[in-house]
C-alpha cells in the first residue's frame, strides 16, 4: 500500500492550490482517507477527511468553507482543494489512510495515531 502526495508549492495569501494523494495497493473496500498538516514546531493536525465511496466529508473548523476534500476513484486519487489560503496554512501536508471498512467517525478521523499508512508529504507555503 502506497500513498503519494503532490501539488504543493508557494502561493500568495488569498491564492489556491490543489493537493493530490494517489493511492495504490488497496482493495475495493471503503476507507477513511484524510489530510493532515504539520507546521514547524507544531503537532500534526487533521485538516479534512473523506469516507471513500460514501461521499461523507469532514473538516477542521480552521479550514471549513475554504478547503474541499474529494475523490476520483477512477484515478485512485483523493484531492484537497485549498482556496483563500492564509499564511497560517503554511505547513507540510500529509495524506493518510485508515484501516479498511472503518468509517471516519468511528476512526475519530482527526486523531493522528488512528492511521498507519502515510504519504511522504508535500510542502505548502503561503506568504
Amino acid at each position: 500500500v502506497q500513498l503519494v502526495e503532490s501539488g504543493g508549492g508557494s502561493v500568495q495569501a488569498g491564492g489556491s492550490l490543489r493537493l493530490s494523494c494517489a493511492f495504490s495497493g488497496y482493495t475495493d473496500n471503503q476507507y477513511c482517507m484524510s489530510w493532515f498538516r504539520q507546521a514547524p514546531g507544531k503537532e500534526r493536525e487533521g485538516v479534512a477527511a473523506i469516507w471513500t465511496r460514501g461521499g461523507y466529508t469532514y473538516y477542521d473548523s480552521s479550514v471549513k468553507d475554504r478547503f474541499t476534500i474529494s475523490e476520483d476513484l477512477n484515478r485512485n486519487t483523493v484531492y484537497l482543494q485549498m482556496n483563500s489560503l492564509k499564511p497560517e496554512d503554511t505547513a507540510m501536508y500529509y495524506c493518510a489512510a485508515g484501516p479498511p471498512s472503518i468509517d471516519c467517525l468511528s476512526l475519530d478521523w482527526s486523531r493522528e495515531n488512528a492511521y498507519s499508512i502515510w504519504g511522504q508529504g508535500t510542502q505548502v507555503t503561503v506568504s
